[in-house]
């Protein structure tokens, strides 16, 4: 028996927006960042094993893939403070008065939404060319 009822009406109501792209992106990041946590649990425990040990570790870290990852582990622990952030500001009730919930404009975090994912990738971008300065040009 075929209906011709939708299967998922509330795909058609909603409107992808900057904060669901944040919640999503929130529970990713944090989700990566348990996942570095492994990472960073093997350099401590290739560190206290052995020169051995550590190459191995080292070599990861050095691959094209180990970096890979490393940059995008610090990008979801910056990503993650910058969100928490906002958070704080908006939990403090900060423009959400009668006046900025007003159907007429945009939400005033919408745009603080858009200013966060732009701040954790320049944060990362920073975080990055000081460590290949430091590191003498080479990742």
């Amino acid at each position: 028996m075929s209906s011709t009822r939708p299967l998922s009406p509330h795909l058609s109501v909603y409107r992808w927006r900057v904060n669901m792209l944040q919640s999503v992106l929130h529970r990713l990041t944090g989700l990566f960042l348990c996942l570095g946590a492994l990472l960073m649990a093997w350099g401590l425990i290739a560190a206290g094993t052995g020169q051995w040990a550590w190459r191995v570790f080292a070599g990861f870290c050095g691959s094209w893939f180990g970096v890979l990852l490393l940059v995008l582990w610090t990008w979801s622990l910056l990503f993650h403070l910058c969100n928490g952030i906002q958070h704080l500001v908006r939990d403090m009730g900060m423009n959400f008065g009668p006046s900025t919930r007003d159907r007429s404009h945009k939400p005033v975090y919408w745009s603080a939404g858009w200013m966060v994912i732009g701040a954790s990738l320049i944060l990362t971008m920073l975080v990055w060319v000081i460590l290949t300065l430091q590191a003498g040009g080479s990742p």
